[in-house]
């Protein structure tokens, strides 16, 4: 979980990075304009801040960015902007950038990038191995073990367990699951997620009596071994 600063005058846009980040469960502050902006930016709490360069109230985004540098605060900034050239990239950088991500964007490319701007400062979150209750997957040997058994998953199936136990005990829309698993040029209106997420489901909670893949209903699926009212299992037939 990150804490994360916002700073983007686009109400739009901010509301749309903000539900998307709090939905992965990080805890986001949003500032509109370049006053409070550099006002919220001096402070030591924040992990990442996602810096608009374009900003209103005579302070723009490189002008933060300078400040901060200047003062010493080393918090990482993914600059955001609609200014593409190279020369544009360059200034950000320079500036104390440490990313540049122009507009419009993928959130699954942007939310990569954070993840590696954060793991710099956080390398303990370099993790090889993920576990949650009697699951475990090993990143690199892609390795998968429930209650001891060895379960074999198709690539994709793989792609799907590990983004789900990354954002374990949280809600993952099917929005998310399309942008990273499948990318933009898959139909949005395919069944493919329910059908892959239900093979995947029987793969990982058949060897166990506690389910671990749930539907949370009009929302997406989470992973968890919490038991919460509002997790809907599959009709047993």
């Amino acid at each position: 979980m990150w804490q994360c600063l916002i700073i983007e005058d686009d109400q739009a846009n901010a509301r749309y990075l903000a539900n998307g980040l709090t939905e992965l469960g990080h805890v986001v502050t949003v500032s509109m304009d370049g006053a409070s902006g550099l006002e919220n930016s001096m402070k030591d709490q924040w992990d990442i801040i996602i810096l608009d360069r374009i900003l209103p109230n005579n302070v723009d985004g490189l002008s933060i960015l300078s400040t901060l540098r200047a003062l010493g605060k080393k918090t990482p900034v993914l600059v955001l902007s609609a200014l593409s050239a190279v020369d544009d990239r360059v200034d950000g950088l320079r500036a104390g950038g440490d990313d540049y991500l122009v507009k419009p964007f993928s959130f699954s490319e942007l939310v990569a990038r954070l993840d590696a701007l954060v793991r710099r400062t956080r390398p303990d979150l370099d993790i090889k191995e993920l576990r949650i209750a009697d699951l475990s997957v090993n990143v690199t040997t892609q390795k998968v073990q429930r209650a001891g058994i060895s379960i074999s998953l198709q690539p994709q199936e793989f792609r799907l367990l590990v983004y789900l136990m990354l954002n374990a005990h949280r809600v993952v829309t099917r929005t998310m699951l399309l942008e990273t698993i499948w990318g933009y040029s898959f139909d949005a209106q395919s069944n493919v997620i329910d059908v892959q997420v239900s093979r995947l489901r029987r793969k990982i909670d058949s060897v166990s009596t506690t389910p671990l893949i749930h539907t949370i209903r009009g929302a997406g699926y989470t992973l968890s071994d919490a038991q919460d009212p509002s997790f809907t299992e599959p009709e047993k037939k």
